[in-house]
């Protein structure tokens, strides 16, 4: 069988979501199912794999989804404990104080907040801690969802303290021992060098989650709405790149993710109360009331306005609980602390599950989920609730997880199915080294601007960055050695690509959803998210095919081209930005109409 054919082949669990949870919009509990079988068809009839490997391909899969549901609980517990004691409330007008203009508080709590979190633990943790807290102060639950996803992207691969790069990168070019004697120095390099493209490409994602939001969520349904804060966007990206790419390339791939969060909070947070590049009060914006939003955009969680006990809190009281969230992430993360080997050493494994080289295991105290579980405890401490509060979140989280099982009791098996489709009586590569393969035979010396999209790719179906890296590392390499270019560029838009491919993983999505109770809205999601990643894998292909085919092909290359044009339409609508009166317009089209 053909490349071409192969790749077409290991397309249709692709198809399968594309057609029925994107273009349909079936809910993933009933449209994953269907992608399932397909994948287990192709691995058991054409790449003839035996049934024992695809049987302990999905019980590994099983393992996982139960491992990302305990996360999707701890999180939703912590939102409901801090909401049942009156911490919520506190929060919610702190936000408020700083600025009640909801395209300022989105930057800070996805973009920064998220960033940081994102370097701490990687893993989709992010969505968990930012969506709700989102949905805490008053967002619709789509709108919270859709901008957790688009923000991770610029610093997922640096998450997990460098584990996209460390072990992704790393472990996947280390199966040549030929390319180098230190992996470790080339991965640093590779992790460099995508700082520098996530640093350009990510400049506008702060903007595009505020104007995806004033778009879809608005009264007015205006991009323009978004785009006017677009200079205090810009200082956010910024803020948080700028030391991101210092740190990538002085200190190495652990820390720029969750450093340049840290610093970019510390910087914005005080320049905001000041009302540096803030806009005018009479311009704040706003979502409508609630009783006239979409019953789409909300979530079966219902946000209470419950005041503590005592009457007030203080604003560190009640934010004691995410300062603990990210102390204890980062101090389980750090391989040099002692507690890291402690939670790591208790290790749940079912080794060679039916014969086969495939083997499932957790660590239970490492997870996110015990962390959430644990600040939560803590929480009702601290804050003084009473027994009946508490059980009542308990009860509320439970509640609130369960719909989202059945969607990933199939996304991720059939992920796990099509990752461990190689090595079957066929002969055959895995499908998705089959499908990089049909994708670099027919694009040529043009691949570096579709490297990023098969990086996105991998982390649209393996839902991680790091598993995207793993897979697809050393292909990449050597198809960048094969073309004659500087290879780690290649590998650095594999990872960069990787990193944006999380902004429609299905099964980030699907979590993301459930936490806030937004269960069977996942292909509305994606519909909305594939905006941000095409302009993501484009902008950063472009550049990455400029910088490798200068020197051969001079600065007007086809890469060049595509970069300025991006960067040409993106200045266009800034600039005209400020000329257009979005409810001018609307008014306009209703009288034309």
């Amino acid at each position: 069988m053909n490349t071409g054919t192969l790749a077409l082949l290991s397309l249709l669990p692709i198809i399968a979501v594309g057609i029925f949870l994107v273009g349909l919009r079936w809910p993933a509990s009933k449209a994953m199912p269907i992608s399932y079988i397909v994948a287990i068809l192709l691995a058991l009839f054409v790449w003839q794999v035996p049934g024992a490997t695809v049987a302990a391909a999905s019980i590994n899969g099983l393992v996982v989804a139960g491992t990302l549901l305990y996360i999707i609980f701890g999180a939703i517990l912590l939102l409901n404990t801090l909401q049942e004691s009156g911490g919520l409330k506190t929060i919610r007008q702190g936000f408020i104080d700083v600025s009640p203009d909801r395209r300022i508080q989105v930057i800070i709590i996805a973009w920064l907040f998220g960033a940081f979190i994102e370097g701490s633990a990687g893993f989709g943790t992010p969505a968990a801690v930012a969506v709700p807290l989102l949905v805490g102060l008053g967002f619709p639950a789509m709108a919270a969802v859709i901008a957790g996803m688009v923000i991770q992207s610029t610093p997922v691969s640096f998450g997990a303290v460098g584990t996209p790069m460390l072990v992704g990168v790393q472990s996947g070019l280390a199966a040549d021992a030929g390319i180098t004697d230190n992996f470790l120095a080339l991965t640093t390099m590779v992790g460099g060098r995508a700082a520098i493209l996530h640093a350009i490409v990510g400049t506008l994602i702060p903007l595009f989650v505020v104007a995806l939001m004033t778009r879809f969520f608005g009264k007015n349904k205006s991009f323009s709405e978004g785009i006017k804060v677009w200079k205090f966007a810009l200082f956010a990206a910024f803020a948080m790149t700028i030391p991101y790419v210092i740190v990538a390339n002085v200190l190495g791939p652990e820390f720029p993710s969750m450093i340049g969060g840290l610093v970019g909070l510390a910087i914005v947070v005080p320049a905001a109360k000041k009302g540096f590049l803030m806009p005018p009060k009479e311009e704040h914006w706003d979502f409508e009331e609630q009783s006239k939003w979409d019953p789409s955009w909300t979530g079966k969680i219902e946000i209470k306005d419950i005041a503590h006990k005592s009457g007030k809190m203080s604003m560190f009281r009640a934010w004691t609980p995410y300062i603990l969230v990210g102390l204890f992430l980062v101090m389980t993360r750090l391989t040099f602390l002692p507690l890291n080997e402690w939670l790591t050493s208790v290790n749940v494994t079912m080794a060679n599950i039916f014969g086969t080289e495939i083997t499932a295991s957790f660590q239970p105290l490492y997870l996110p989920g015990t962390i959430f579980v644990v600040v939560s405890l803590i929480t009702f401490a601290i804050h003084q609730m009473n027994v009946k509060s508490f059980k009542s979140a308990l009860s509320q989280s439970g509640k609130t997880m369960i719909p989202a099982s059945a969607a990933l009791l199939f996304t991720v098996p059939m992920v796990q199915v099509f990752l461990n489709s190689g090595g079957g009586a066929a002969g055959f590569g895995s499908m998705p080294i089959e499908l990089a393969n049909g994708v670099a035979a027919v694009t040529g010396d043009l691949w570096p601007l579709f490297s990023s999209f098969v990086g996105g790719l991998g982390a649209f179906i393996a839902g991680s960055n790091t598993v995207s890296n793993m897979m697809f590392s050393l292909f990449q390499y050597d198809v960048g050695s094969q073309m004659g270019v500087d290879a780690t560029w290649i590998v650095a838009l594999q990872a960069v690509g990787g990193a944006a491919g999380n902004m429609i993983c299905v099964h980030n999505v699907v979590a993301a959803c459930a936490v806030v109770g937004l269960v069977g809205k996942e292909g509305d999601i994606i519909r909305k998210t594939i905006f941000p990643f095409l302009y993501y894998a484009s902008f950063a292909g472009a550049l990455g095919y400029s910088i490798v085919w200068t020197a051969e092909k001079g600065i007007f290359n086809v890469g060049t081209i595509i970069a300025a044009i991006i960067t040409t339409i993106a200045v266009y609508i800034i600039a005209t930005n400020k000329n257009r009166d979005p409810l001018a317009d609307l008014q306009h089209k209703r009288k034309t109409v």
